[in-house]
């Protein structure tokens, strides 16, 4: 029996890094959809943090994917703002340098955290759960 609803519409993702190839990586790992039957992901590539602002107070992403790493403004420190300041914020997935910065991904709000070297099926799982928990709650 297929749990895949024909009529469930695409998972929005907000993707923020300021490098290009990062963000490929993820959508890559990721990968078109988060699970059979389910519609393709529609993705958000952004490189500013102030993009990531209006998207986020638009209402027009089910998950932000920010990079930890990024340039000038970390995707930690965009997620504790985030957090505390724009009203039903979606769920963020933060990505860290390495494993032992995930304390700082609590500091920040995030709901969940994935460490690089990126894990393929981690990173898939982390996005599908985040999704399907903000379905179920909105």
């Amino acid at each position: 029996m297929s749990t895949a609803n024909p009529a469930a519409r695409a998972p929005r993702i907000l993707l923020y890094s300021d490098d290009v190839d990062a963000r490929e990586q993820v959508r890559l790992a990721v990968g078109r959809r988060l699970g059979r039957g389910e519609p393709d992901i529609e993705w958000t590539e952004v490189a500013t943090a102030d993009a990531v602002v209006a998207v986020a107070d638009a209402g027009g992403a089910d998950v932000l994917v920010l990079d930890g790493e990024a340039d000038k403004v970390g995707g930690m420190g965009l997620c504790r703002q985030l957090k505390d300041e724009v009203y039903a914020c979606p769920p963020v997935l933060v990505l860290t340098g390495r494993p032992q910065d995930a304390w700082l991904a609590s500091w920040s709000n995030a709901d969940a955290v994935v460490s690089r070297p990126l894990d393929p099926v981690v990173l898939h799982t982390a996005v599908a759960d985040l999704v399907h928990a903000a379905a179920a709650h909105g």
